[in-house]
Parts: structure tokens; C-alpha cells; sequence
């Protein structure tokens, strides 16, 4: 009986933790979404009152003032960038996996002391090698940046899945007459999809949300991406929020509708990482 109202009681407890965790999660997107349907005198008397007038024209102005070139920028970058970075990642961390030569360790040591490395320290040396190469504001300048930035981190997972792929599978598949990069493309990479969704949904958070970079070696307008975008909603004497509350939700939604597509496979990517790395 002790046994059974001990299990209860853990069992309410644990009801509890997780509805006070959507809350803390979930209040600030609410907040958001409350007050993009609102004007700014509604949004400033009350923040946490209904709008008298749900204006969802707000989404549409956001978007003709110009949200959707940032959107196609941003889209174009990501998808760039996101699959460089899987697919440079995922060879290098085959590589590293399955092949024992001399100095692999060492390698692996290397592309992981990348992940030490922070974007405000590597910012000048960045924007002068940039200049150097005559591809500062353009695409490459934040392209090329992201993508090297992210290869450590997404083979450190990576590797680790890999590790718990079974060699047997591999050596049938030589048996076969597979080379090595047939064996990569046709057997690894098909059973691999847990965690290259697990990659693509952490990288594609970091890559469309980054500011920093774009920042700084973006200047014209024509090429800006999402974050700076918003930026360019805030006039000389007074900023819409409301309107800009509602591009944040725009540019929201493809990160929140890719993680919904794709949540099971990031949770057991995620996991199976966790447990063999």
C-alpha cells in the first residue's frame, strides 16, 4: 500500500512538472501571438487583454513590407548551408568512425576543439579573410561562416550514432561488392535518419535564427536574412511592435513546423547519440 501511494504521489508530481513546464514555455509564445493581433496603443494599455479588433491584417502588412525577401534570403541560406553541413559532417564523421588510420584520433580532437571556438572571437579575423577573398556581403560571407562553425558540433553527434551501427552490416555489404562510398550512400546513410533529422532540426535553429554574422557582413539590404530583416521594421521615431510581433511569428513558423514534422526522429536521434556517445 506504502509502495502504491508512494508511486502516486511521484506519478502527480511529475503531472505537475511537466504542466508547469509548457506553461513557462508556452506563456511567451502566447504573449506574442496575442499582441501581434493587437494595435500598439491596445498592445501598450494592456499587454494581457483580448484585441477588440483581432487585426490579423498585421501578418499581411508584415509581409508586404518587405518580410518576404528577408524570408526567401533566409530560406536560401539555410538550405545552402544545412545541407553542406550535413553532408560534409556526415562523410567526416564516417570517416572517422569506420576508417583506423594513423592520426584519426587526432583529427577528431581537432574538428571537436572547433566547438571551443566562439563567433565574437573569431569575428574580426572572419570579416578580414572575407574582405581578402572579395565575398564580404555577399551569400558566402555568412554561408561559409555557418557551415564551419556547425561541422563540429553535427559530427560529434553524428559519430557517435554511427558507432552504434553494427560493422556486420558493412561487412556483408562488402561481401557484395559495395565500395566504401556505396556502403556510406546505400546502407548508412537509409538507417541514419534519426539522427540526420536530429542535425538538420538543432542546425537549422542556429543557422536561422544567427544574427551576429549577418550582422556584420551583410550590408545591403537586398541579401539580409530574417533577423536583420526585423530590424528594418523599427522607424526613425517609433517602432510598429505589433507588426514586428507578427513577422516573428512568420519567421517562426518554419522552424515549428519542421520540428513538428520531424519530432519523432529528433527525439531518437538525440537519444541513441546520448546513450552511445
Amino acid at each position: 500500500m506504502k509502495t502504491m501511494n508512494h508511486h502516486f504521489t511521484s506519478k502527480v508530481l511529475l503531472n505537475l512538472l511537466c504542466i508547469l513546464l509548457c506553461v513557462v514555455i508556452f506563456a511567451p509564445l502566447f504573449w506574442i501571438i496575442l499582441n501581434s493581433l493587437k494595435t500598439n496603443q491596445e498592445l501598450f494599455k494592456n499587454s494581457l487583454s483580448l484585441p477588440q479588433v483581432w487585426r490579423f491584417d498585421n501578418y499581411a502588412k508584415a509581409w508586404k513590407l518587405g518580410l518576404y525577401k528577408y524570408f526567401g534570403n533566409s530560406v536560401l541560406v539555410s538550405s545552402i548551408s544545412l545541407c553542406a553541413i550535413l553532408i560534409f559532417s556526415s562523410l567526416l564523421a564516417y570517416g572517422l568512425t569506420r576508417f583506423k588510420a594513423k592520426g584519426v584520433g587526432i583529427i577528431f580532437i581537432i574538428v571537436l576543439g572547433g566547438m571551443a571556438l566562439s563567433e565574437q572571437v573569431a569575428l574580426v579575423p572572419l570579416y578580414k579573410m572575407l574582405k581578402a577573398l572579395q565575398i564580404y556581403d555577399t551569400y558566402f560571407a555568412v554561408i561559409l561562416p555557418y557551415i564551419a562553425f556547425r561541422i563540429p558540433f553535427t559530427v560529434f553527434l553524428m559519430r557517435a550514432y554511427f558507432i552504434s551501427i553494427p560493422a556486420e552490416l558493412e561487412e556483408a555489404a562488402i561481401v557484395d561488392g559495395y565500395n566504401s562510398f556505396q556502403i556510406f550512400t546505400k546502407i548508412i546513410v537509409p538507417i541514419s535518419k534519426p539522427i540526420f533529422a536530429s542535425c538538420a532540426i538543432v542546425n537549422l535553429n542556429f543557422v536561422w535564427n544567427e544574427f551576429l554574422f549577418a550582422n556584420v557582413f551583410l550590408n545591403n539590404k537586398a541579401i539580409q536574412t530574417i533577423p536583420i530583416g526585423l530590424m528594418t521594421f523599427r522607424g526613425d521615431l517609433k517602432i510598429d511592435y505589433t507588426t514586428t510581433l507578427a513577422g516573428l511569428i512568420i519567421a517562426s513558423l518554419p522552424l515549428i513546423i519542421l520540428f513538428f514534422c520531424m519530432s519523432k526522429q529528433f527525439v531518437r536521434g538525440l537519444t541513441a547519440g546520448a546513450v552511445k556517445g
